[in-house]
């Protein structure tokens, strides 16, 4: 497996038990690399794993929006709690993690739904990602003095 696919893996599971929990991601994170110190049998929380989970956290609100704003008939509470928390991830890097292919986003959250959910999770989760891929241009606002764009409400 990959190390990025491992790293997304990681970062789903550290959201998954933090929205289980009522905790914040980092929160858990911590608890994650904490435990990694004493147990080699605790996952390795990698740079990127901390990376994704950070920039959910700091953007939690706004992913929240999208993934509420765009997943018809249904609301954030009532998804399968491994959905919503692949949502998450999915959502934070297609918008704001800019070196990533879109295609290799909305694969991977697929791969981690069939791995994890329901057999009806993966036309979901691709379906709700590739309006949110489609979208992408109006969810950035230039922001930046370069010119460069950065999502909305970053």
């Amino acid at each position: 497996m990959a190390a990025r696919t491992k790293a997304r893996k990681r970062a789903f599971q550290i959201l998954f038990e933090a929205d289980q929990r009522g905790a914040k991601p980092v929160t858990v994170m911590a608890d994650w690399i904490r435990l990694g110190r004493t147990d080699d049998r605790q996952p390795p929380v990698t740079e990127y794993t901390m990376r994704l989970v950070e920039g959910y956290e700091a953007n939690a609100a706004r992913v929240d929006e999208l993934i509420s704003t765009y997943a018809v008939g249904w609301t954030l509470d009532r998804m399968p709690v491994v959905d919503r928390n692949v949502l998450r991830l999915g959502a934070y890097e297609l918008v704001w993690e800019d070196e990533i292919p879109d295609a290799v986003v909305l694969d991977e959250a697929v791969q981690l739904v069939k791995e994890f959910s329901t057999d009806e999770s993966p036309a979901f989760v691709n379906g709700l990602l590739a309006r949110l891929k489609e979208l992408k241009p109006t969810l950035a606002r230039p922001d930046r003095r370069d010119g460069a764009q950065t999502p909305e409400g970053a």
